[in-house]
């Protein structure tokens, strides 16, 4: 029993010392964030959006840090922008504009369904495959996405894939894979 005594002593010993009132305590070294972009700020907190841009005749991901990730709808909102001054200094374009005009996306069960108009009669020509891809490539990158399918006045729309063929299905950025390219 005296082992087990000794025992349970010295346990109770083991712990924190409480104080009988509040201390304060100092902030580690090293930058502060502010959260009014004041100051030294760090990228702590910061996440990845992707954005999938053209340069030449190719796909490339632009990562952008952010506070938060957007929802879907704001994401695409950012790509339909377009680069921003240093990535257009970097070469990157975007084939969004003057393709198929953009009216929104839904997702639901993983699956970002995009509403376009105008252009985008399903001609197959090059640079609509890239501006598919881009909206592809993007709304995939991220986690909550899985797939991504394109309407018209609320119908099923036909759009090319990286090889021309016609799909309706939920499309990946496999189905644009020959058009990716490297930084």
């Amino acid at each position: 029993m005296s082992v087990l005594a000794c025992a349970v002593l010295l346990l109770a010993g083991c712990g924190v010392p409480v104080d009988d009132a509040p201390r304060p305590v100092q902030a580690p070294p090293g930058p502060l964030s502010s959260p009014t972009g004041g100051g030294a700020a760090s990228n702590a907190g910061r996440v990845n959006e992707s954005l999938c841009f053209v340069r030449g005749d190719r796909l490339l991901t632009v990562v952008r840090r952010v506070d938060y990730l957007p929802d879907v709808d704001t994401h695409l909102r950012h790509l339909l922008a377009g680069p921003g001054n240093a990535e257009r200094d970097a070469g990157f374009t975007s084939a969004l504009t003057g393709t198929a005009s953009v009216g929104g996306v839904r997702l639901s069960g993983g699956v970002a369904d995009v509403e376009v108009g105008g252009a985008g009669d399903e001609t197959g020509r090059s640079d609509e495959i890239l501006a598919f891809g881009q909206i592809v490539c993007t709304l995939t990158s991220r986690a909550d996405v899985h797939g991504v399918t394109f309407r018209r006045d609320g119908q099923p729309l036909e759009v090319p894939r990286a090889d021309g063929s016609l799909s309706r299905l939920p499309l990946t950025a496999t189905d644009y894979a020959s058009l990716i390219g490297r930084r």
